[in-house]
């Protein structure tokens, strides 16, 4: 009989005392759900990623362990960003596990949905893609801050999915080849794309957080969107080499026009054009030699090869799966988990 797929929902939490009481029961009653309907096995588990909190959340979190076996959680020996702490749950379970899905501790982004991505995944999808059909929950400066985002990101050669964050299902094949990219900066966003196999995209709704505030702020989510671009395009420094040609093409008209108006007498006196141009071109110097830099900048970091997390502490972990598959044709994926009916109740 073909066994069911052991699913990690990875969660990571920074600063999310007041959130954690009430998302984490949500989470235990989804993974039981899809226990009981057999989509999951019940080795499944839910892995806490605590990213260097302040506050009571790694304590609440081993607290948890304790109550329910299928909460586990690992904490990192320091504050590493949304990023790190996702990858650092991902690579922790990907021995222990068939499938991954990863989503944020707030509620948010709707639990209802892991069932959905399941069953797409037991259908040979291997990447599912959680994107939000709307986001009415959001201020109108961050809906559209956030969707201009994804189209410069777009513009930029950049391949993203629009309206997708951080909520997707990885299946253990895909975490193996996600483990050879070795880059310090990462955006998973745009690095799950690069991977390759076959993916598909689960529409959900977004809700209000459960509890709690959030901690990205403005700085954070602009510091976010300039790693992602660039992280994975070139194209900026392209776009830098353009407005280069661009301006030297401009200076030349204007020495011609300048030289053509002397001769027919009708120059102007002053000095505030010729300033103008000198400020411009200053302007468009720095900024170029600021996005050099921050090219530099990420080679310098990368060549140092420092961790990109650091696990300090654990609760007791299950041991690592068996994922012997079935031959082909016995109903049984790549991964060996069991194929089930997607309309199936």
């Amino acid at each position: 009989m073909p066994k069911s797929c052991i699913l990690y929902v990875i969660v990571p939490c920074y600063n999310e005392e007041a959130v954690l009481p009430v998302s984490a029961p949500v989470f235990l009653r989804k993974l039981q759900e899809m226990t009981e309907k057999k989509l999951i096995s019940d080795d499944s588990r839910i892995l806490f990623v605590n990213d260097g909190s302040s506050d009571r959340s790694w304590e609440m979190i081993c607290s948890l362990a304790k109550q329910d076996r299928h909460y586990t959680g690992i904490s990192q020996s320091r504050n590493r960003g949304h990023q790190n702490a996702v990858l650092a749950g991902l690579m922790e379970a990907k021995d222990r596990c068939d499938i991954t899905i990863s989503i944020d501790c707030d509620g948010q982004d709707d639990p209802d949905a892991m069932e959905e991505m399941v069953k797409r995944y037991t259908e040979g999808y291997e990447i599912v893609y959680g994107v939000r059909n709307r986001r009415d929950t959001d201020s109108f400066f961050k809906r559209f801050t956030a969707e201009s985002f994804y189209r410069m990101l777009a513009h930029m050669g950049v391949e993203v999915i629009f309206n997708h964050a951080d909520y997707r299902l990885l299946s253990n094949r895909v975490l193996n080849e996600l483990a050879g990219f070795r880059e310090v900066n990462i955006y998973l966003r745009g690095m799950i794309p690069l991977i390759g196999f076959r993916s598909t995209e689960v529409v959900y709704e977004r809700r209000e957080r459960l509890a709690g505030k959030s901690h990205y702020t403005l700085r954070e989510m602009l510091g976010l969107a300039f790693d992602g671009i660039t992280s994975l395009s070139i194209r900026p420094i392209r776009m830098i080499a353009t407005l280069g040609v661009l301006v030297s093409f401009l200076s030349i008209v204007l020495i011609v026009w300048s030289v053509l108006q002397f001769f027919a007498g009708n120059t102007v006196p002053g000095w505030t054009s010729l300033c103008a141009i000198v400020c411009m071109i200053g302007g468009i110097q720095l900024i170029s030699l600021g996005v050099i830099g921050e090219y530099i900048g990420k080679i310098y970091l990368e060549a140092k090869a420092r961790p990109r997390y650091i696990i300090s502490d654990r609760t007791e972990m299950p041991p690592l799966a068996d994922r012997t598959g079935g031959e082909p044709g016995d109903g049984v994926n790549a991964d060996g988990c069991e194929a089930v009916d997607a309309d199936a109740p």
